[in-house]
């Protein structure tokens, strides 16, 4: 989530990964969208850590 809108970036990982439509989540309140994006970002952090620990494996 490195380049671009953030908000597409996330609202990209929502549809492919979660299941949340883009106007799902554009009708959601503004602190809804922020639980949502914070879980994103500790999925691909968990995710991250997970592909680390494989390499040293």
């Amino acid at each position: 989530m490195n380049e671009g809108d953030a908000e597409a970036n996330y609202a990209y990982y929502a549809l492919h990964e979660l299941r949340i439509l883009p106007q799902d989540l554009m009708r959601m309140s503004r602190r809804e969208q922020a639980v949502i994006y914070a879980m994103i970002d500790e999925r691909i952090q968990a995710e991250k850590k997970a592909r680390k620990s494989a390499k040293r494996r």
